[in-house]
């Protein structure tokens, strides 16, 4: 009675099918099929605003947790926000549950609301093994019927380049076998010797426990980037992870770099007639929504409250991701003549973007700190020239006090700030990962901010005018680039001018003046 197995019966197609206890990930459902022949998949259904669904099929041993390059593997152009769609998402549109997704279920997507995106390398096994709709069962199917099943099922894919699949490379299974689907079960694999456990290439010499004591490094910047960095961060006491995902602590030792940049900047830019300011961390949900454009490119990352206690608010209030929609609408109280321009504010504050991508300390944070300058100017000659000057102060952050180098530059249209005329950015390159890194970025807003929240002046000639508007961002992902091009696999390494301590004298005494010393 699966329906999945009476469309391969309908289409003549042979397969096996394997019963099992539930598994909920590959790696569980390894445990009870790993031994069959053919290979097992990775089943992803991601979403992106404005790119649609996409259930993604991979071999198992992929690497599916980069978004970007999932995004660019699809062939999404443009910006891209590809994110894991929820249980249900999962259920209206393939109407299976968490843990029984593959490539089986586009049979119950009947409205094509989902895009079909499968490994090109999976076509060229003899044998894909997957979860035919319910997790207590594997079905090992050719690619040939695989083929012919999305085409029943009116979901040609599109094939992904991964790259070659190595199946020497394959995770060993445990020897448990499930039982095979109408029929006796098949016989348990012989139980193998135990062979020693070789040490996985830069592998850890201490467990968890150890590693989080303290002591010297156990990853290295070459051998995994990946892990020498958070070992660098904690081990140095420059942060600390909270209870929460993505919520770190920061340190005295970490909070004092961010106080050098502070006192840096905010000298700067009150050279510049900048004036510091606090607005409240909340916006309402009709704030939020004034700026179409400028809300689509936050959604994903807002977080709202909802309760008071055990009450519901009358109204979703967001905790700001940035704080445009907050100030603005002061801007119009504020601003009547060109004598009130240029109005220069800047804030140090905290925002939060709920951000689901793998937080990192310091780079992707759900909090995190940050000061944020919104200016507005009677001409956009003048919002201009606030645009490029912050971002000079910007390159002189990260190459004279972090000695870190960076590049400006200008971002794609697909990639400037939400609702903005063009975004300037500095952009710096880390070596032990290979990829660039955004350091800071200022935006000219042209006058749409001002159109959408009626901030207007009346000028010289007695015409009324839209202000141009600029806003600029740096924070503490600052820290994090500098450790990442500093550090080494001796620890942290910090440039002269943010260190808190300067220098460290270190006795060592002759025998028996020990006392003196």
């Amino acid at each position: 009675d699966n329906a999945a197995i009476a469309c391969f019966a309908e289409l003549g197609v042979s397969t096996t099918t394997y019963s099992h206890p539930v598994a909920m990930t590959v790696e569980e459902q390894s445990t009870h099929v790993g031994h069959l022949p053919g290979v097992l998949t990775k089943n992803l259904l991601v979403k992106d605003k404005k790119h649609g669904t996409f259930l993604v099929v991979a071999w198992e041993g992929r690497n599916t947790k980069d978004t970007k390059t999932l995004g660019k593997l699809i062939g999404l152009e443009g910006k891209t926000n590809l994110r894991m769609a929820d249980e249900a998402t999962l259920d209206k549109t393939l109407k299976v549950k968490k843990g029984c997704l593959s490539y089986m279920a586009v049979l119950n997507d009947t409205e094509g609301a989902v895009t079909m995106c499968i490994d090109k390398a999976l076509l060229d096994q003899e044998i894909v093994n997957a979860h035919p709709l319910r997790n207590d069962m594997t079905t090992a199917v050719a690619p040939a019927g695989i083929s012919a099943y999305l085409a029943k099922c009116n979901h040609e894919p599109k094939l992904l380049d991964f790259g070659p699949l190595d199946v020497n490379a394959k995770p060993a299974a445990a020897a448990s076998g499930g039982g095979a689907s109408g029929g006796a079960k098949p016989a348990k694999a012989a139980k193998q010797p135990k062979q020693p456990k070789q040490p996985k290439k830069n592998a850890p010499t201490q467990n968890k426990k150890q590693q989080k004591k303290g002591g010297a490094l156990v990853y290295t910047k070459e051998g995994d980037f990946a892990e020498w960095y958070p070992e660098v961060v904690e081990k140095s006491e420059m942060l600390s992870y909270g209870d929460i995902s993505g919520c770190y602590i920061l340190r005295p030792w970490g909070y004092a770099v961010w106080e050098q940049i502070q006192r840096w900047f905010d000298a700067e830019i009150k050279d510049l007639d900048v004036e510091n300011c606090y607005f409240p961390m909340f916006a309402t949900k009709g704030q939020l929504e004034t700026e179409k454009d400028h809300v689509e490119g936050f959604a994903p990352e807002v977080a709202w409250v909802t309760k008071s206690g055990d009450t519901d608010l009358p109204e979703p209030i967001a905790v700001r991701p940035t704080s445009e929609t907050i100030m603005y609408p002061e801007y119009a109280k504020w601003i009547h003549s060109h004598r009130d321009l240029p109005l220069k504010l800047n804030q140090w504050c905290n925002v939060v973007r709920w951000e689901f991508k793998y937080p990192t300390p310091f780079l992707r944070s759900r909090e995190f700190l940050w000061q944020e300058g919104h200016t507005a100017h009677a001409s956009k000659e003048e919002a201009d020239e606030m645009v490029l000057e912050i971002l000079s102060l910007y390159k002189q952050v990260y190459e004279d006090l972090l000695a870190c180098p960076v590049i400006k530059g200008v971002k794609t249209e697909a990639e400037k700030f939400a609702g903005g005329d063009f975004t300037t950015t500095c952009e710096g390159y880390i070596h032990g990962s290979g990829r660039a890194i955004q350091g800071a970025t200022s935006h000219q807003l042209g006058q749409n901010f001002g159109k959408m929240f009626e901030i207007s002046f009346e000028d010289v000639d007695n015409t009324t005018k839209i202000p141009f508007q600029t806003s600029w961002g740096l924070t503490t992902r600052s820290i994090g680039v500098m450790i990442m091009v500093h550090s080494d696999n001796k620890g942290l390494v910090l440039p002269p001018r943010v260190a808190p301590v300067q220098v460290v004298i270190v006795p060592i005494p002759k025998k028996g003046v020990e006392r003196e010393v």
